[in-house]
């Protein structure tokens, strides 16, 4: 033996115990060990929380007196409380051992085995040692429980528990119950332990629900609820009382399907898993396939709620399936649908984004062969619509059809859902074929939708859908190809379909609508009154069951637009023109539906309103220029911002027709403030980034401030976009693009607020634009289809108009191909033939146009000669070369009739607003540089090589003065980077290279330097607020795209905008050579009072210009000499 027991003292460690269950399958807040050193004291180890492995560690030390007794009753327990404990919990395993036995291992720790629970041994890890004295030994022990009653009571319940789960006999679970309830009884609301009572009773009540032995479910989680209210957070049962709260409202759904339980479930889930640790037995459970797993299942099977709480619900389930959980891609598709669902209802673009990006990411989850990812596809493809619908982006719209051609391989003959993705596609086709018109694309989508029906017979629950979207293709076919089969058959489909409808069906709508559609277009065809009463009965009803601000009013405003103009078309009522107007402004502004379709809408209103003669034209304009400035504001990039703009049939025209009309209506301060609010769009909304505010910064310095630093957030926002290609990384950048321009956009309405701040960055009115004319007057040329004239801005006073009764837009557009053909065919001409269709078309821009503006400006302006004019042309103008008309007329005198240039000296401008940030930033001037750029042969077959450009640097490098700090970059230097740092650098340019006008995408217009292009793009990049003035010595380079002429979007323009003042460009191609003896004669002039001691002067440029072309007439050709420009200042 080791030792006689008398006097020893054995300290004992608890470190650790193993395979650990409950027989009573209940989850404990923790396990204890008790040591029973006789009858009266005994020792418990801290309690400590179970391992989802069944482990537990301790580390727990005692001294034990082994003198007291021959052995010790060792115990594993369980406890259901962390904190305060009532009772000795559930018995895990029991065992007596004498004093000899702990002894007998010597120093080392030993295993001690337990009897064991559901086939496993549980056991415990000690090491035991005998010490020879013990200060307060007895400090460690404890006496029985302070209220004996209350504990015993409760063990007495534990215990009866542990026989009703192995026998699953009633009474055991009676006398559990009864138990519970005794101590329940004892310990009043007041009583620190009533929680725990409520949650012992309450458990046991829930076993008995499950083994359907006890039938009230609703009392039992009344229990838990008292409980987990007693134990908020931070207690340190609140875990344990929210995982026993989730667990009766998942056996009350489980039972009973009640969706609020599962919803109330996923909350609590929510509160639970984080204050579980991993490698927890809670966490185990709660985070396994009968725990939360449960709840997710559940809450997906609910219903599609777009309300903010069923989304808030959604967000909660998709938090509770981290990366890697296989239940995530189904809760990132419910949460999609959800948003899309909500925007569907509200229109908010920011829903549909959200559900883009989460079925992006559910795709990217579910490789090909995972049985839903055909289901993943079809919604995806289905968001990508919507977004198409509501933004006109056609990257959706080519995605979605990607999209869904996957979805359908994926979905054979058979497939339980074959019909859904025949008919997704069918549709998209649809939208295709409406934006490019290729017959396939209808063709095939009519196939596709009459497929989609034979897979839904006669009490299928999509056959309403399928039907009314068959008809809907048949009724597009019969709107584009005039088939009237198709428009009867699309009727008869509508109508069973509507027959399918439930009257509380939310799509219900859709049918009507779409009826009314159909039978407003067989109005037209057969005159029968009764289709036309129906149509705009129909849309009056679906508008009785859309909400205010649900998007799809759009549509019954537009069709019931439809029936009363179709009605007023035959029958001639105003009232039914009336209403008809008043339903086009109620789509046009309809606030929650997209962009694209309120444009549309509001075009054709622009048109209906011009044919009828009706006072609405101007506004419907103005809501146009509303829009589209909306519209376009809302893609990030410049590039797609122009796409934007050119996606619509005729929307050019808008700018020029809204002068007209304002013209008409004998409003010219109105026509001119609408020719600048409707032209140059792309540079006025870039503007607006780049606006000075020295005004603001003294009045408001905080808002100018933050002004400026949102402005700069937004361009740098916009240019990162411009750059990303992965659609994934694009409509993030295009989400935060819209947050920051939310914010840009909450300032600029701070600042308005300001007194005298009122109209910042709104569209200038008519006082503002004519500062443009401060140096002499503007003339804007409308090239309307409605009428043609020009608008003279003068210094001051009110425009003056100028008829052009000789003039239409399809003889100006005539006129503009003949100058085409004349300058190719002068090119290649000999340089002393005579330029004969040159002269020709010269002479009848003069007579035609030019002469009755310039009777305005001597005999009613009284203009002096030799004055500055700005020429502002629109549309067809901006293709021909006004600065040049002459009379080619001799006088009877012998003299010769003087043209435009003798007269006055011509500059252009794009836009008043142009030409006014031009003047303002005259302001600041700074000490002049020079810099010549130039590159005759770059690399690549980029062009062919010109022989001339180091001569022209040369020679140019002459004529400016030395004080001018002059460089030259050619050669190898003359990069694209090396070009942009110098006119960076430099307030004066003279750059001699190719020059390339790209028609088909203007911001890719360039210049070719030796190893890369320098774009449009990359110079409207800069700010270079200290330019001042650049002569381009390069073929077109300011001549702008056919698509949108009144954009001017060409490389002058370009330099204009990123700050200099004053530009020499081209209209078109440039020879090297002869163009030597313009450039000469041009520097000649601009620097000749500069021996005086001048100062280098931008604003001469144009009467420079006007000298130089009139001292090389005998050597450089007419086409040579006419080829240059003046714009600016």
């Amino acid at each position: 033996m080791p030792g006689s027991s008398e006097s020893r003292y054995i300290r004992l460690e608890v470190i650790n115990g193993k395979n650990l269950r409950l027989l009573s399958d209940r989850i404990p807040a923790g396990i204890y060990v008790s040591i029973n050193v006789d009858s009266r004291r005994h020792w418990k180890s801290a309690i400590s929380v179970l391992s989802s492995d069944g482990s537990v560690a301790w580390r727990n030390v005692v001294t034990l007196p082994s003198h007291a007794s021959p052995a010790i009753l060792v115990e594993i327990r369980a406890s259901y409380e962390l904190g305060r404990v009532l009772g000795s919990g559930e018995v895990i395993g029991e065992l007596q051992i004498s004093w000899d036995e702990l002894l007998d291992h010597g120093v080392e720790p030993f295993d001690l085995s337990f009897p064991p629970v559901r086939g496993v041994h549980p056991s415990l890890t000690l090491n035991a040692a005998i010490v020879r004295a013990c200060d307060h030994q007895d400090g460690a022990l404890s006496d029985s429980l302070v209220d004996c009653k209350i504990a015993r009571d409760t063990d007495a319940g534990h215990a009866r528990y542990v026989e009703y789960v192995t026998s699953e006999n009633v009474f055991h679970l009676n006398a559990t119950v009864e138990h519970f309830q005794l101590v329940l009884d004892q310990c009043p609301v007041s009583h620190p332990d009533h929680a725990t009572a409520l949650t012992n009773l309450a458990w046991a009540r829930l076993i008995g629900y499950i083994q359907n032995h006890l039938q009230d479910i609703d009392a039992t989680i009344s229990l838990f609820r008292d409980a987990l209210a007693l134990r908020p957070q931070r207690h340190p049962d609140h875990p344990l009382s929210l995982y026993n709260l989730t667990e009766a409202l998942t056996w009350r759904h489980n039972k009973k399907d009640t969706a609020a339980d599962i919803r109330e479930a996923a909350q609590l889930y929510h509160e639970l898993l984080p204050l579980c640790p991993e490698g927890t037995y809670l966490r185990s459970i709660a985070a396994g396939a009968n725990g939360v797993d449960y709840v997710i299942g559940g809450c997906n099977g609910l219903p599609i709620d777009a309300s903010d709480e069923g989304i808030h619900l959604r967000r909660v389930v998709l938090e509770l399936c981290p990366l890697g959980h296989q239940l995530r891609p189904r809760a990132l598709g419910e949460l999609a649908q959800a948003v899309e669902a909500r925007f569907d209802q509200h229109g908010s673009i920011d829903d549909l984004d959200s559900s883009i990006q989460l079925g992006r990411e559910a795709v990217s989850l579910c490789p090909e062969e995972h049985s839903d990812c055909d289901y993943y596809l079809h919604n995806l493809a289905l968001s990508l619509m919507s977004r198409f619908n509501h933004q006109g982006k056609p990257n959706d719209l080519d995605e979605a059809i990607s999209l869904d051609e996957e979805a359908l391989r994926l979905r054979p003959v058979g497939h339980e859902y074959r019909d859904l993705s025949l008919d997704n596609l069918g549709r998209a086709l649809i939208a295709r074929f409406h934006k490019r018109g290729d017959i396939d694309d209808i063709t095939r989508a009519i196939s596709l939708s009459r497929e989609a029906l034979t897979l839904c017979p006669p009490g299928h629950p999509h056959r309403d859908t399928m039907l009314c979207n068959l008809a809907l293709i048949l009724d597009t076919r019969y709107d584009k190809l005039d088939v009237s089969e198709d428009l009867n058959e699309a009727i008869d489909l509508y109508r069973e379909s509507l027959r399918l409808r439930q009257h509380d069906d939310p799509e219900r709508h859709v049918n009507l609508f779409n009826l009314s559609s159909a039978l407003c277009s067989r109005f037209t065809q057969t005159q029968e009154n009764e289709d036309v009463e129906e149509a705009i009965t129909l849309c009056q009803q679906s508008l009785a069951a859309l909400s205010s601000l649900h998007p799809h009013r759009y549509f019954s405003y537009m069709w019931l637009q439809k029936a009363y103009l179709s009605r007023y078309q035959i029958l001639h009522d105003p009232a039914d023109l009336s209403l008809a107007i008043e339903n086009f402004r109620l789509a046009s502004t309809h606030p929650t539906q997209g962009f694209p379709e309120r444009i549309k809408e509001a075009i054709d209103w622009v048109r209906q309103a011009e044919v009828y003669l009706h006072e609405s034209a101007l506004e419907a304009y103005q809501i146009c220029f509303e829009l589209f400035d909306s519209h376009v504001m809302t893609r990030s990039s410049i590039i797609s911002r122009r796409e934007a703009a050119t996606a619509f049939d005729d929307a050019q025209l808008l700018p020029v027709d809204a002068a007209s009309c304002a013209i008409r209506s004998g409003n010219l301060r109105q026509a001119v403030e609408l020719a600048e609010q409707g032209r140059g769009q792309q540079w006025s909304l870039a503007s607006r980034l780049r606006t000075p505010v020295e005004d603001l910064e003294t009045a408001n310095p905080k808002l100018a401030h933050n002004y400026l630093e949102l402005s700069k957030l937004v361009s740098d926002a916009a240019q990162r976009s411009a750059a990303i290609t992965d659609r994934v990384a694009a409509d993030r950048a295009a989400t935060e693009y819209r947050r920051i321009t939310r914010r840009w956009e909450a300032a600029v309405a701070e600042i308005r607020d300001l007194r005298g701040f009122s109209r910042f960055l709104l569209p200038p009115l008519y006082e503002g634009l004519q500062t443009a004319a401060r140096q002499g007057p503007v003339i804007i040329l409308i090239a309307s289809q409605y009428s043609c004239s020009a608008i003279i801005v003068p210094t001051s006073g009110d425009p003056c108009h100028v008829p052009l009764p000789s003039v239409a837009l399809a003889e100006l557009n005539n006129l503009k191909d003949r100058f085409s053909r004349a300058i190719r065919h002068a090119s290649i001409m000999g340089p002393k033939q005579p330029r004969n269709d040159l002269i020709v078309l010269l002479r009848a821009v003069w007579d035609v146009i030019m002469l009755p503006i310039v009777n305005v400006l001597q005999h009613h302006l009284k203009l002096t000669y030799h004055s500055r004019i700005w020429l502002c042309p629109t549309a067809a103008f901006t293709s021909i070369p006004l600065h040049a008309a002459h009379p080619f007329r001799t006088n009877p005198d012998g003299s010769k009739e003087p043209c435009l240039e003798d007269l006055y000296i011509c500059s252009y401008t794009p836009t008043l607003s142009a030409l006014v940030r031009s003047r303002q930033g005259m302001k600041k001037r700074v000490t002049p540089s020079f810099v010549t750029i130039g590159q005759g042969q770059p690399r690549g077959g980029k062009g062919k090589e010109l022989l001339a450009v180091d001569s022209e640097l040369e020679l140019v490098h002459k004529l400016v003065p030395a004080a001018a700090n002059r460089t030259t970059i050619s050669g190898d230097a003359a990069t694209r980077a090396g070009a942009l740092e110098a006119l960076q650098e430099n307030t004066w340019v003279h750059l001699a290279c190719h020059g390339k006008q790209d028609p088909a995408q203007p911001y890719n217009s360039h210049f070719v330097m030796k190893d890369e292009h320098l774009t449009l793009l990359d110079i409207m990049e800069r700010d270079i607020p200290h330019a001042e003035f650049a002569f381009l010595s390069a073929c077109h380079t300011a001549v702008g795209d056919e698509e949108t002429p009144d954009e001017v979007i060409h490389l002058a323009a370009g330099l204009q905008f990123s700050g200099f003042k004053s530009v020499v460009g081209t209209l078109w191609e440039v020879d090297d050579a002869v163009a030597q003896h313009v450039v000469k004669a041009f520097y000649e002039n601009m620097f000749e009072d500069l021996k005086d001691g001048g100062a280098m002067d931008c604003t001469k440029a144009a009467w420079a210009l006007n000298r130089a072309t009139h001292a090389v007439k005998t050597k450089v050709p007419l086409e040579q000499r006419m080829v240059f420009i003046h714009i600016g200042v």
